[in-house]
């Protein structure tokens, strides 16, 4: 079965496939834009067309040839660690499609519980260098690696060499929401595929498509600043409940009702730790369009950056508790509002 498209995915699919019937198609891509808008299903998308048996005229895969069913497939071909209670180790899964190779974060079987890795590492890219240079089944091989910003600098080392001295037939596409953080190296050497957010009519409308009614779906496309892949996320796992609850901590801890120890500890004691700093990171953002004091922005903003900083922290090996109560402990300094009239929105 093939997955249907959201429209901003569409384009970004049309345009490579007019790239690729041009010939203009290179072998590196490197497929970016924000989080959670799709990126990854616009790259399995054009894979399946790509090694597609029997392209049809308006630029979709067949879904019926041998290369579309193994595509479909996930299968155990190849061995692969799995966790304790029997599912792959690998996020994705692996695909039964010879000449479909996925690089994504592996699992941590031990220390107990399994948990992902936080890098993509030297050993995964360069398996991922010797499987490409196999001989294809279907005279094509393509390789995506996703988060590619999450690649480690000496996996990058291990990988340059086949963008740099790439073999007919194969395809190596990079998926990164932070570009940025790829090596100049790696992309000087990929042609470029930008998402972008879509239209707010057209992400209500998709959104509504989804199941969201028209007042919730704007509220919460409102809070995600336009992106209708994060509201849609938001609405469905409690994100945005969760966002309402961070802007009450932040309240408090600012108007001193709570602690910032206190506060900390209950934001790291599962597994939305991460979710709250992105929402009091942009709770700030949010805060300060709506300033001018220059004193309250500046801080706002250095407080934006330190909650990113901390977010980041998380996927290493430091306490995130006291991580986080640092931050708390910040944002207690951050100059208060002025009173109304002053300063749009009141006083903290």
């Amino acid at each position: 079965m093939i997955p249907e498209l959201a429209p901003w995915q569409q384009r970004a699919y049309d345009q490579a496939v007019a790239t690729l019937a041009e010939g203009r198609l290179g072998h590196a891509l490197l497929l970016c834009g924000p989080e959670r808008l799709g990126k990854r299903a616009v790259a399995e998308a054009l894979a399946r067309y790509v090694l597609c048996q029997s392209r049809g005229a308006d630029g979709r895969a067949c879904g019926t040839c041998r290369s579309c069913r193994l595509f479909d497939a996930r299968s155990q071909r190849d061995p692969v660690e799995v966790r304790p209670d029997g599912s792959p180790a690998h996020p994705w899964g692996h695909s039964a499609h010879p000449d479909y190779i996925l690089v994504g974060y592996e699992w941590r079987l031990k220390p107990s519980p399994p948990k992902p890795r936080t890098e993509i590492v030297i050993d995964q890219v360069r398996e991922l260098s010797e499987r490409l240079a196999l001989s294809a089944e279907h005279g094509v091989r393509i390789a995506i690696v996703e988060p590619a910003d999450a690649v480690n600098y000496n996996a990058w080392n291990a990988i340059l060499k086949t963008l740099e001295e790439p073999q007919p037939g194969r395809y190596l596409w990079l998926v990164a929401s932070s570009p940025s953080r790829l090596p100049a190296t790696i992309r000087s050497r990929c042609q470029r595929l930008e998402m972008r957010l879509p239209p707010r009519d057209e992400a209500l409308a998709w959104l509504h498509a989804q199941g969201h009614d028209v007042d919730t779906a704007q509220a919460a496309l409102d809070a995600a600043r336009g992106h209708p892949g994060l509201a849609d996320a938001w609405l469905r796992d409690g994100g945005l409940a969760l966002r309402k609850e961070v802007a009450a901590d932040l309240a408090r801890v600012a108007r001193g009702e709570s602690g910032p120890i206190e506060t900390a500890q209950r934001w790291a004691a599962d597994e939305d730790a991460a979710l709250r700093l992105y929402h009091a990171a942009d709770l700030a953002l949010a805060e300060a369009s709506g300033l001018t004091d220059p004193a309250r922005i500046r801080k706002l903003a250095q407080w934006f950056d330190a909650a990113n900083r901390t977010r980041d922290l998380l996927r290493t090996t430091v306490r995130a508790d006291l991580a986080i109560a640092e931050l708390l402990v910040a944002w207690r300094a951050v100059p208060a509002r002025q009173a109304p009239g002053q300063e749009r929105g009141g006083n903290r």
